[in-house]
């Protein structure tokens, strides 16, 4: 593993002297401060970090495996998955082998919510947690970068200046990608860079490209070295996205402007935000792994599109949005149509509509005219491409 030092995560024999520097790190111990007792930390920050410090070693500090240390923090991540969702669900893990690693490529809403209710949907069932692929962008922060690599986080480097640097940055990726599915560990990875804020998930060829890097020197073809990847295609759905308003209004800007310039800490407000605000229902569809892959990444990157659209898992908040930007052919589409169209679709009540239409006017109310065809956007157009899958 030396050879990707440079982008790997923390081994076991790594686990308990990093665990030791967290718990003796003064920033970190006010992050958690922050979050267990918010009032505490304003007034008596010291105080706090001193009994935070004797509770965090009594509880984790004898830890020296990875996979011990995330089987003891599902406790805290199924409270938090529980204390912001109304419920959680999930289809295809019984395309699923427990024994095998699988590459899961997912559609990308939220920075660390995805990755993390997919690891705990995966523990939560008898399978080994995954790999994250994670940008190097969120790893400025340095206590944030220990605790992810803790957490069997690997970087992605974005934002190469060269051909050669770009090159070589993939290849090392494709080679760990690889490496980890040979020997049994499976990696959950975003279908393209960044989050879909308009809520079209499509794959980004380049990334399958980068995947295929490291496995042409073996001989194997394309389609043949994507097969012994057991990719899954990955289906998350939000009910409600803490972070809709935010999405909207740099949609807006770009549109507006043509570009977007993020404020310093403005992916760590939305890793918080995301974390710890309220999602409504959340579905994860795991897909088959694909066993006959087309020969080339743009029909492999458009059969993953199409599994993650026709088993897309829709909400009232999706068909609310859709109906009121018209975008059905008679401008109007009932729950009914919907469903009849959408095979994974709930059957949604007249009471789900209504409180689904109220809680849409509100997110619509505290928005500003200008974003308000965004935000609706990013719900809707779940419907048009699951429409679009189905119809096939």
């Amino acid at each position: 593993m030396q050879e990707f030092d440079a982008i790997r995560p923390y081994s076991d024999e790594e686990t308990g002297p990093a665990i030791q520097r967290l718990v003796n790190d003064r920033e970190f111990l006010d992050m958690v401060g922050r979050f267990k007792s918010p009032t505490l930390e304003r007034w008596a920050p010291a105080v706090l970090r001193f009994f935070l410090r004797r509770w965090l070693i009594s509880h984790f500090g004898h830890f020296t495996r990875v996979d011990d240390l995330q089987a003891r923090l599902s406790t805290y991540v199924g409270e938090l998955v529980e204390g912001t969702t109304t419920r959680v669900t999930t289809s295809g893990l019984e395309n699923l082998d427990k024994h095998s690693a699988h590459l899961f490529i997912s559609n990308h809403r939220d920075i660390v919510f995805d990755p993390m209710v997919v690891n705990y949907l995966l523990f939560q069932n008898g399978f080994y947690t995954t790999r994250i692929a994670i940008g190097d962008n969120l790893l400025q922060n340095r206590v944030f970068a220990e605790m992810m690599r803790l957490n069997k986080s690997f970087v992605v480097r974005r934002n190469m200046t060269s051909p050669r640097e770009m090159r070589d940055a993939y290849m090392t990726l494709s080679a760990f990608i690889s490496h980890s599915i040979d020997t049994n560990h499976s990696i959950w990875i975003a279908q393209r860079e960044g989050r879909a804020k308009d809520g079209l998930d499509y794959t980004d060829p380049a990334i399958i490209k980068m995947f295929y890097m490291s496995r042409k020197k073996s001989g194997l073809s394309f389609g043949e070295a994507m097969n012994r990847l057991h990719i899954v295609p990955v289906s998350i759905s939000y009910e409600y996205d803490p972070c809709d308003v935010d999405k909207a209004k740099e949609l807006e800007t770009r549109a507006r402007t043509g570009s977007y310039t993020k404020t310093e800490g403005e992916d760590s407000e939305q890793i918080v935000k995301g974390l710890t605000g309220f999602k409504g229902h959340v579905h994860v569809h795991f897909g088959a792994p694909i066993a006959d892959s087309p020969e080339n990444p743009k029909e492999l990157a458009s059969r993953i599109d199409h599994e993650m659209h026709a088993n897309y898992h829709l909400h009232a908040s999706n068909l609310v949005a859709y109906q009121q930007r018209g975008f059905h052919p008679d401008s109007h589409a009932t729950p009914e149509t919907v469903t009849e169209s959408v095979v994974t679709a709930e059957t949604w009540s007249p009471a789900d509509m209504a409180a689904a239409e109220a809680e849409m006017e509100r997110r619509l109310e505290a928005c500003e005219p200008a974003i308000r065809p965004y935000l609706l956007d990013m719900y809707a157009n779940p419907v048009v491409t699951a429409l679009q899958a189905n119809s096939r």
